[in-house]
């Protein structure tokens, strides 16, 4: 139980990794770990799309970066594999739904040794005529919201350090 209070504590988002595809048996853990995120009423309104194609992952990058306002970037790091977090919008919990399976999958994946960050975006993404294209070439079907990206790949560099918290975090009452 301590390890993963320590993870919670050390996970930071990784914005620079290495050109080498994350394992498959550790991705499979992630996704296992993003599947058993608590949902309102257990109603399980996310779907993720897993993609670990460059030219796929690069238009992705492209389109994020245009609603960033800055195309010259990668917004997603070079980072060779991103879960791309929908959610059901009829579900009145969906952005809570899809917050949660991110925050699985990242943590899931710093416990495995392996750097994430969320990306945002997504919303704009797939609201658009090309990113609701792109849902149904995925087979992709219902009306979702895109909650965030979840970049991942093996790290290349120093872990960053963390700021220091803020004062008044928390109140007790």
């Amino acid at each position: 139980m301590k390890d993963t209070v320590k993870d919670l504590k050390e996970r930071r988002s990784i914005k620079k990794y290495q050109d080498r595809q994350i394992e498959e048996e550790d991705l499979q853990e992630i996704l296992r770990a993003g599947m058993n995120a608590p949902t309102g009423m257990g109603m399980q309104s996310p779907v993720m799309a897993v993609i670990q194609d460059k030219e796929t992952i690069l238009k992705l990058s492209k389109m994020n970066a245009k609603f960033l306002g800055n195309e010259s970037i990668d917004p997603f790091y070079g980072a060779p594999t991103v879960i791309v977090v929908l959610a059901d919008k009829n579900r009145p919990t969906y952005v809570e739904d899809g917050s949660l399976v991110m925050g699985n999958l990242m943590n899931a994946a710093h416990a495995l040794g392996i750097g994430s960050c969320w990306i945002h975006r997504a919303k704009q993404e797939f609201e658009s005529e090309e990113g609701r294209e792109l849902l149904r070439q995925w087979g992709i079907e219902g009306d979702y919201a895109g909650i965030g990206h979840c970049i991942l790949g093996y790290q290349d560099g120093e872990t960053p350090k963390a700021k220091p918290r803020k004062e008044h975090y928390i109140y007790r009452v």
